[in-house]
């Protein structure tokens, strides 16, 4: 059966993902050193069409499912994970309009989102409650800060959180970021991930109308609802996966030719040595397994937001743990080849021209986004017993 994208006549979304990986690689190394705020290379993405990807075609958008997405995600991160961390929050936020906001919401934002080709950030961090929601007759008064704001410089509209003392509970809504008394902080400073636009965000008396509240506070989500926490979860496997495949392809590229096998090998080329050949055969044997799982994720998460409002909590939870499956192995893969692959390559390689070293500081500033051993113990709750994961921001 033919895609949505097919039926419209659309561009190949992979195919303009391949070409716009080719143009941010060839900056990457130089900008990952530099740091800072991408604007050129978010104007790329702007250009290519792929900001309105996952937008539903009623609303003007592509209509292209979460696998494509992902596999898009994918693509960008083997030539630079940080642009493609932006890339994937992006649709994450505009994932959160669809199942957390009204038809009336729905319409009204994601419409002007692929008018104006916006760009959006995240504001959301459900872990720092630091900003405070007070209640008005016309909505909500904001105050405080959100820290990891993926995105938010640069953004055009922001998803925010906010804690409600009174109702203790938070709320989420979405703000333009030149809202008044809204002020972005160009403050991300971690050792990965440079270019991600991830600075804290303050907020400083900002009004927020009822009819941008997404979810009230106390609001009971709906199993539906909660595949957001899937949506970014798998969003990160594919970034992680990204990356492991980026290191893989580079790492390869250089033992055919620029390495130089070990004087004991016996051999005139690094490739015909049996310990790189064994090193590589493991290598491969980490990513095949985590390709197929996050693949099958991806295929289980666009299943399950097909079943609608018939989606039952036990249907979300199998989502889950496919998802932590697949996280779990992307997060291994890239951890691995990323360190791994100067074992293979030498000591030249490690010479900041070629820039290898990105690879592991972005797979290991991005992994700590939450822990692993959570991941692990949800699946070992199910191998055990059945039981699925509880519904949170994180699973």
């Amino acid at each position: 059966m033919a895609s949505i994208l097919q039926q419209l006549h659309l561009p190949d979304p992979l195919a303009i993902a391949t070409a716009l990986a080719e143009r941010l690689a060839a900056t990457a190394v130089e900008r990952d050193r530099a740091g800072g705020h991408p604007a050129h290379e978010r104007a790329l993405m702007r250009e290519s069409g792929l900001l309105t990807l996952s937008i539903p075609a009623e609303f003007g958008g592509q209509g292209a499912d979460w696998a494509t997405v992902m596999a898009v995600v994918r693509l960008l991160a083997k030539a630079d994970s940080a642009l493609a961390h932006l890339f994937g929050f992006h649709h994450l936020q505009l994932a959160g309009i669809q199942l957390y906001g009204t038809k009336l919401q729905q319409r009204s934002l994601l419409t002007a989102a692929v008018r104006q080709n916006q760009f959006w950030g995240n504001a959301l961090n459900p872990l720092d409650k630091r900003t405070r929601a007070v209640a008005s007759p016309a909505g909500f008064t904001l105050d405080g800060v959100k820290s990891f704001s993926s995105g938010s410089v640069g953004s055009d509209w922001l998803t925010v959180s906010a804690w409600d003392e009174q109702a203790n509970a938070a709320l989420i809504a979405v703000l333009p970021t030149s809202q008044a008394g809204v002020h972005v902080e160009a403050d991300w400073d971690a050792f990965g991930q440079r270019q991600t636009d991830s600075g804290n965000v303050h907020f400083d008396r900002v009004h927020l109308p009822n009819a941008l509240v997404l979810q009230a506070p106390g609001q009971a989500p709906t199993a539906r609802s909660t595949l957001r926490s899937q949506v970014a979860q798998l969003i990160m496997t594919n970034l992680y996966l990204g990356i492991a495949q980026g290191a893989f392809e580079a790492a390869r590229d250089y033992t055919l030719e620029q390495a130089r096998p070990w004087f004991a090998a016996g051999v005139d080329d690094a490739i015909d040595d049996p310990f790189t050949q064994h090193r590589y055969g493991q290598l491969w044997l980490t990513l095949r397994p985590t390709v197929l799982l996050a693949d099958e994720a991806g295929r289980q998460l666009d299943a399950a937001l097909g079943r609608g409002d018939a989606l039952s909590a036990r249907e979300r939870g199998e989502v889950a743990v496919a998802v932590a499956e697949a996280k779990v192995l992307a997060h291994r893969a890239a951890i691995e080849i990323s360190n791994t692959m100067f074992e293979l390559l030498g000591a030249r390689a490690t010479s900041a021209r070629f820039g290898f070293d990105r690879f592991w500081r972005n797979a290991r500033v991005h992994t700590l986004h939450d822990p692993i051993d959570y991941k692990l113990r949800d699946l070992g709750r199910y191998a055990l017993s059945g039981r699925v994961p509880d519904p949170t921001p994180y699973s």
